[in-house]
């Protein structure tokens, strides 16, 4: 072999490397955060009763900033609170973390209507003061009649004031009051009137469609 022969044949090789492309994950889409989620939230010490009684705590913060005139402050918690109390049942069906008192627990908590009826009579406002009454008891009377309905064996979740639509006017009236920091609406006064009325004839409803369904008639 000749000698230029032999001196390339010992030139070191180059070697080359390959760079191994990495593979690409998809964008998560909302399902599988929401499945992420709610996987990690069944895994947490998370319990639906401390859902509930964070909401029961809010709300009687939301009590107490109403009680001192902070309309939007308590009109925020309320706002919190409420939702509180809305995901602590969908989240005891959904951990399977649920118990029969938790159950009870979440059936008793208070709202926060009493608060605003204190608001008003101590600015002696007997109407609207009044109408807070009747708001209160005929929430009191919604709740009751399903309970009632439920114990004889009807579903009763009709009604054009259910518990979310109840949440909202109270928390628009409170957020949107009169010196709440969002302008010079002044709506917790009509807020009131309507939730009395929305109540009341909620209330009639739930009871004429236990009627027809203990009476056998399509509902």
């Amino acid at each position: 072999m000749a000698p230029r022969q032999r001196a390339a044949s010992r030139r070191p090789r180059r070697r080359t490397y390959r760079t191994r492309a990495r593979p690409v994950r998809a964008p998560i889409g909302a399902g599988e955060r929401r499945e992420l989620v709610r996987n990690r939230l069944i895994e947490s010490r998370l319990t639906p009763n401390a859902i509930s009684l964070t909401g029961l705590a809010l709300n009687l913060l939301a009590a107490a900033l109403v009680w001192e005139g902070l309309m939007f402050l308590g009109g925020v918690a309320f706002i919190v609170g409420s939702i509180m109390d809305t995901l602590d049942g969908r989240y005891s069906r959904m951990s399977g973390k649920g118990t029969p008192f938790g159950a009870f627990l979440d059936s008793t908590l208070d709202r926060v209507e009493e608060a605003v009826a204190g608001y008003f009579a101590l600015h002696g406002d007997r109407a609207a003061a009044a109408a807070v009454v009747v708001a209160v008891l005929a929430s009191l009377m919604v709740s009751y009649t399903r309970a009632r309905a439920e114990a004889l064996g009807v579903e009763c979740k009709v009604g054009i004031a259910t518990r979310p639509v109840r949440v909202v006017i109270l928390s628009i009236g409170l957020v949107f009051a009169k010196g709440a920091s969002l302008g010079d609406f002044g709506l917790l006064r009509p807020a009131v009137y309507v939730l009395a009325a929305l109540s009341v004839v909620t209330v009639a409803q739930r009871i004429w469609h236990v009627r027809r369904a203990l009476a056998g008639a399509p509902v």
